[in-house]
């Protein structure tokens, strides 16, 4: 991902943030986190022409109309898009019934904070389409949240500077472990979400 940030700069960051805002969790916050690297210019002793400001708003543009895009698949998806991929994407109608029942009650403060919890962002979007949130606070909490997860992000990467890999290697120990487990979670969520998308279709 660095080669390719160092590569492609602005354009990097705008289309990881972008396609991991849909849903696929594609490592936008280290993208974000290294472009504010790469604008310190003291990566690698060698200047890469990135500005700070442009990373924050190009990351948070970026963010906005993924998200938007994330949330009208979930719109005009919604319960036909489950009835022909429910099985692949491992979702139930069960699972609309929840969604629309919690963004009911919880839509504006899970659009907002939403935004910074890993994994759980990629999704927010998607879900509160599905919800049928109203379109105008779905883009206004959004707004709101990615240019602040955005600015935070891009902001400690820009003050980390050439002290990036430093710190990086010093948790790369923690982040293994972290990842183990997530993965070992994942696993569970799988074969959770298996058993439910089976048990109602075979009930249909």
């Amino acid at each position: 991902m660095e080669h390719f940030l160092e590569t492609w700069g602005y354009v990097a960051v705008f289309a990881l943030c972008f396609i991991s805002s849909m849903g696929p969790p594609v490592g936008s916050e280290l993208a974000i986190i290294y472009g504010g690297v790469l604008a310190s210019g003291q990566i690698h002793n060698e200047p890469h022409h990135l500005n700070l400001v442009i990373v924050i708003v190009l990351a948070t543009l970026a963010e906005v109309l993924g998200s938007l895009a994330g949330y009208l698949i979930g719109t005009y998806g919604g319960r036909p898009l489950v009835d022909r991929f429910g099985k692949y994407l491992l979702l139930t109608h069960k699972d609309l019934d929840r969604a629309e029942a919690w963004f009911a009650r919880h839509g504006e403060p899970l659009v907002l904070f939403g935004r910074f919890i890993p994994l759980l962002r990629s999704f927010v979007s998607f879900a509160a389409g599905l919800g049928e949130m109203a379109i105008s606070k779905f883009v206004v909490f959004t707004i709101i949240g990615c240019a602040v997860w955005c600015t935070a992000l891009a902001s400690l990467g820009f003050a980390l500077g050439s002290s990036y890999n430093h710190v990086l290697k010093a948790f790369s120990l923690a982040g293994y472990v972290l990842a183990a487990l997530a993965v070992i979670a994942v696993a569970v969520l799988v074969v959770h979400r298996l058993r439910e998308v089976r048990r109602e279709r075979n009930a249909a």
